[in-house]
């Protein structure tokens, strides 16, 4: 995902954050499917990926440590995979800011 910039600041790029930021980073790779954690670790490192447009991240290890599949036949299942450990993050970083704001300490 990525958050397009506002129609009044030209000069800003576009936010990349969840499947969209990792996308990215394998653009950076030679990381050749099929691949397995292991590798998909080695060609990545142990990265902070951003998963949501206010700038909440996540280790890729620990974003790979919540998926199930550990061989990855291709790029989209990677993706595919990471997909729903990312908008768990989403919709827990949206209710626990809520909470947050009832109290101030």
């Amino acid at each position: 995902m990525a958050v397009p910039p506002s129609k009044t600041d030209e000069d800003e790029t576009a936010i990349a954050f969840g499947i969209a930021a990792v996308d990215g980073l394998l653009d950076e790779t030679d990381l050749d499917f099929p691949a397995d954690r292991q590798a998909v670790e080695a060609a990545l490192g142990n990265r902070v990926v951003p998963y949501d447009p206010r700038g909440n991240t996540i280790e890729l290890s620990r974003a790979l440590d919540d998926v199930e599949t550990r061989q990855f036949g291709s790029r989209q299942e990677l993706l595919n995979a990471l997909h729903p450990v990312f908008e768990a993050r989403r919709d827990g970083a949206g209710l626990q800011g809520w909470f947050r704001s009832l109290w101030p300490f």
